[in-house]
């Protein structure tokens, strides 16, 4: 896969029949693209939808897990993580995923929201092509 594509969803999570990926985007690409086809391996694909999009769109201390960035976390299963949501059945929750902790705020656990939300607006922060170039690794050579 090419090193600066990113994993992301664009679903609209107000609609009562969503395209499943709103709800499987993430756990598909960790179980079944990385896990189960091997496209890419867990770190690089982790790296996809954390660091390098916070990178890409400017969001400070973002993105990785580093003394005085926010604790936006998820424990998963690499075994068992899956998507389960489907055209017929949208609306569904991932298998594997333990725990989610926003801003470290734990907001997600045993398949059921908390009721914490930590959850805030995200401004970008400067120029992002040259944040995206800073934190970017330069191509290998072959």
């Amino acid at each position: 896969s090419n090193r600066l594509t990113m994993v992301g969803s664009d679903g609209l999570p107000n609609d009562p029949m969503p395209h499943p990926r709103l709800w499987g985007a993430f756990p598909r690409v960790l179980g079944h693209y990385s896990r189960d086809v091997g496209l890419f391996p867990l770190p690089e694909a982790v790296h996809k939808m954390t660091g390098l999009s916070a990178a890409r769109f400017g969001l400070a201390e973002r993105g990785l897990v580093r003394e005085g960035f926010h604790a936006d976390l998820v424990l998963f299963d690499p075994a068992t993580v899956i998507d389960r949501a489907t055209f017929a059945a949208p609306v569904q929750t991932a298998a594997g995923i333990e725990a989610v902790w926003v801003n470290g705020v734990l907001s997600y656990r045993h398949g059921q929201p908390t009721g914490d939300r930590a959850g805030r607006w995200l401004p970008r922060n400067g120029d992002l092509r040259a944040s995206f170039a800073a934190s970017t690794p330069a191509p290998q050579e072959p």
